[in-house]
């Protein structure tokens, strides 16, 4: 998909250029373009992860000065590590006053397992081969990006969107320790399939994605609006029977496999709320230990930030912002589908989630609306935009990665 407009400052760039590049570029296949942007932003990613590691003093995790696989591996990386090695315990650990604490069953099992099959063939440690895998992925979900983008914008569009990606303020995430590289790749590859209406593929593609990162009842509710956006439009686009039965099925196994870790926690420990007790854990250092209410999380942490009648205010001005972007042309491009993807998962961020200084790396699925903010075509806003995702990746290693004392900043 190619479009014959382009902006004057475009248009301008292009035609400085001598005509032998511009003719290498036209004739340069679009994974290597992809694979040039990806490998140009890690180069760029590494040095500033370098350069906060020299400067790293001793830490929980690291010594002072850790190599890249070191630094790279702090944080949740050593939950993963000890899923990696241990497995999940069958007994919940309990805090002094009896509440369930921090443990390994918050973390899915996928991607450590992965891991550790590489761990055992290859004989290496867990730090240099969970950096590996991770970026293996990265690179992986650059080039589906790429593929994704292109079903909805045009070529160009899509080529500035993975530049996005790439240099995002979270995109030092994508070569660490954690499963986000790999689930992202799984789960671009799900919504490709789901734009191009292979529902039997998708299957297997839920199945793991779901062990991976919680997403399975998000994306249950994606698969859900969309039948019945299919449904409701089968007059001018055939939904034949066969068709629904198949779309509504995966849409259930979607749920199911949603819920699959939580009975799987039940199983093993014998509690019914292992898995919801363990990820409030997290929260209780800001609010205290309580019960799992759904859409009040957001409330509570507005107060706790910003106190009241302030915080709830704020958390409604987002909630309508949010809204009305998702209906701004940009967004409106990006067709329905990945819409319904984008309103599913921040609906369940809302039910479920604590905001903290972990809220950016959580809102990393929502990635596809980098396709809307890449629609602007202007030579000077791409740039600018480019410049503030790099400096955006400085302050998040700085705020939430880098340790500095008693660091109450989580990535």
């Amino acid at each position: 998909m190619t479009s014959s407009l382009s902006s004057p400052a475009t248009s301008a760039a292009a035609s400085a250029l001598p005509a032998r590049w511009r003719a290498r570029y036209r004739l340069t296949p679009w994974w290597a373009k992809v694979i040039a942007i990806w490998a140009l932003s890690r180069i760029v990613t590494t040095t500033l992860i370098l350069i906060l590691a020299s400067v790293q003093g001793d830490n929980p995790w690291t010594s002072a000065h850790p190599s890249y696989a070191q630094f790279a591996n702090m944080w949740d990386g050593l939950w993963y590590n000890i899923v990696a090695v241990s497995g999940y315990p069958s007994v919940l650990p309990v805090t002094e006053t009896g509440h369930i604490a921090e443990n390994a069953w918050a973390f899915m099992p996928a991607y450590p397992m992965l891991v550790r099959l590489l761990m055992l063939i290859t004989g290496l440690g867990w730090a240099p081969l969970a950096a590996f895998v991770s970026l293996a992925f990265s690179l992986g979900t650059a080039l589906l990006f790429y593929k994704l983008m292109l079903r909805v914008l045009p070529a160009s569009t899509a080529l500035f969107s993975v530049v996005l990606f790439c240099v995002a303020p979270l995109s030092p995430l994508l070569q660490f320790g954690y499963a986000e590289s790999m689930y992202l790749f799984l789960l671009t590859l799900a919504l490709m399939l789901l734009l191009d209406r292979r529902y039997a593929l998708l299957f297997p593609v839920i199945a793991v994605m779901a062990v991976t990162r919680p997403s399975g009842l998000a994306f249950a509710l994606a698969l859900g609006l969309h039948v019945i956006y299919r449904f409701v439009t089968r007059r001018r686009d055939p939904f034949p029977m066969r068709e629904r039965m198949l779309a509504a099925s995966v849409a259930v196994f979607s749920g199911v496999m949603g819920l699959a870790w939580l009975v799987a926690a039940w199983a093993v420990t014998g509690s019914p709320t292992a898995y919801t007790d363990t990820e409030l854990a997290w929260r209780s250092a800001y609010i205290g230990y309580q019960e799992l209410v759904p859409f009040t999380a957001w409330f509570q942490s507005g107060a706790w930030w910003l106190g009241e009648p302030l915080g709830f205010i704020v958390v409604v001005a987002l909630i309508l912002a949010f809204a009305l972007f998702m209906f701004s042309p940009p967004v409106r491009r990006l067709g329905v589908d990945l819409r319904f993807w984008v309103a599913s998962y921040a609906l369940y961020l809302l039910a479920v989630f604590f905001p903290q200084s972990s809220t950016f790396r959580l809102l990393m699925p929502m990635f596809p609306l980098l396709g809307a903010i890449a629609v602007p075509r202007n030579l000077a806003y791409r740039i600018s935009l480019v410049v503030l995702g790099i400096a955006g990746q400085w302050g998040w290693l700085l705020i939430a990665w880098g340790v500095d004392g008693a660091d109450w900043t989580p990535p």
